[in-house]
């Protein structure tokens, strides 16, 4: 596996210390990022000298007994499709290349600067974010650090954010999550990440693929790099998270879809997970959850997605197609048949499902692999549209849910060190991330206890 950056309380306590420099973590980010097998195809934009600058600037400061922001110093990739000043927000298209850079930045990157990060640079995705295996026809699709001799997916759409951590381009990076694509590439690739509730980080100058359901998240090493860095995005004082007491803490299976299909490696790691969690006192307890199995009736015509991106993109397409992935051009062009009515009755409809799922979850959190199968090969989905489509929406499923919850949730790594990567899920209902945050630091030291 590459070598990757410790978590970031490591990082900055190395800093504080004067045992590393910002300038030397961001020279090894750039290293791996001009140099890794991957770096072609993580990157499509690497920021080497305004890294550099914002380094020594960082150090200069320290030296100087400044007080620093949280983040001083620590490098941090972000998607293509937040705003930056100067750059092209092209979101793994080929059909925005020609469009005027960012006049300025958006909140999300104004925070991490004002957080002291050092940006080194723009990850490849998806082309706008519409689908969950990160594969690009126009960028390449970085290979997941596991088993790099078959080149399986990394997830999606936050593909680059992904391998920008895994490969040690960077110590942390920020995606969006629309319908798991934080959560997707983190679990397939080894790492933690966090969706919060979509309201908690400001979507202005973030390209959307659907406003009803995008949110921004971070995707690290730890629960503790992922709770600084939600705090650092919603714009709130950062503190880590104290493990939840497990013992008699109950979390829902839910044994509607979401367990379903599960591959032998998946099953065996999330069962091992329960069976450590109900060794440390958690109480695992069956739900049936009919909503689950509600979602794909409610969503037959494309759902908020592709509604809400044709609405972005009709013009685009109209104009330039040909320039599109076919294969994301396709599911956005499904919005062109969704009425006015039809949208309507789908929002009524969410609220009314929001409403009884939260009931029925009685203010506990769900426990559910995030993905039940892990990385599938890159070049059988490059080869079949079906194929695609039918891995697409397995990946997809689990996730889903909770976006369309106006949910939070955490992916944990839950897999024996050196096999396939296999996510742990915990999610609960909207505006309760810090109850996710806790629990998660609670079930990542069991597993970790586990797995020493």
């Amino acid at each position: 596996m590459p070598d990757r950056f410790p978590p970031l309380n490591a990082l900055r306590a190395e800093l504080a210390a004067g045992r590393t420099s910002s300038r030397a973590l961001t020279e090894r980010a750039l290293d791996a990022a001009l140099t890794s097998s991957e770096a072609a195809a993580t990157f499509v934009a690497v920021h080497a000298a305004q890294a550099r600058a914002t380094a020594d600037a960082i150090d200069a400061q320290r030296a100087a007994g400044v007080p620093l922001p949280p983040l001083a110093g620590i490098p941090i990739s972000v998607k293509d499709l937040f705003d930056e000043a100067g750059q092209v927000t092209r979101a793994g298209s080929r059909v925005l290349s020609d469009a005027a850079p960012a006049a300025q930045d958006c909140p999300v990157v104004s925070r991490l600067r004002a957080a002291g990060a050092v940006i080194v640079g723009r990850t490849n995705m998806t082309e706008f974010a519409y689908s969950g295996l990160g594969l690009n026809p126009h960028y390449g699709t970085p290979r997941n650090p596991w088993d790099r001799g078959v080149g399986r997916i990394p997830g999606g759409s936050s593909s680059g954010a992904a391998i920008s951590v895994t490969d040690g381009m960077a110590a942390a990076g920020i995606g969006s999550d629309t319908g798991g694509s934080v959560r997707i590439p983190s679990a397939l690739c080894g790492l933690t990440g966090f969706k919060p509730t979509a309201r908690r980080v400001p979507l202005d100058g973030v390209l959307p693929l659907s406003f009803s359901l995008d949110s921004i998240g971070p995707l690290a090493q730890s629960v503790a790099c992922c709770a600084l860095l939600d705090a650092v995005l919603a714009g709130e004082a950062p503190v880590t998270p104290a493990p939840a007491p497990l013992a008699g803490k109950r979390f829902w299976l839910p044994r509607t879809l979401a367990l379903d299909g599960l591959d032998d490696t998946v099953a065996r790691a999330f069962d091992a997970a329960c069976r450590a969690l109900s060794q440390a006192g958690a109480r695992l307890v069956d739900l049936d959850v009919p909503e689950f199995a509600e979602l794909a009736h409610l969503n037959r015509q494309g759902g908020f997605t592709a509604a809400e991106a044709w609405w972005w993109h009709a013009d685009l397409i109209a104009q330039r197609e040909a320039q599109y992935d076919p294969r994301v051009s396709s599911r956005i062009r499904r919005g062109a048949a969704i009425t006015a009515a039809d949208y309507l009755t789908l929002q009524r409809a969410r609220a009314r499902w929001i409403a009884t799922l939260s009931a029925r979850l009685d203010g506990d959190l769900l426990l559910m692999p995030t993905i039940p199968v892990v990385a599938p090969a890159i070049a059988p989905l490059q080869a079949s549209d079906d194929a695609y489509t039918q891995t697409n929406l397995l990946i997809l499923r689990n996730p889903t849910f909770i976006n369309f919850l106006d949910g939070c949730a955490l992916t944990l790594p839950c897999h024996v060190p050196g096999e396939a990567p296999v996510g742990l899920m915990l999610a609960g209902c909207g505006g309760q991330d810090a109850r996710v945050l806790a629990a998660g630091a609670a079930v990542e030291r069991v597993l970790g206890d586990t797995h020493r």
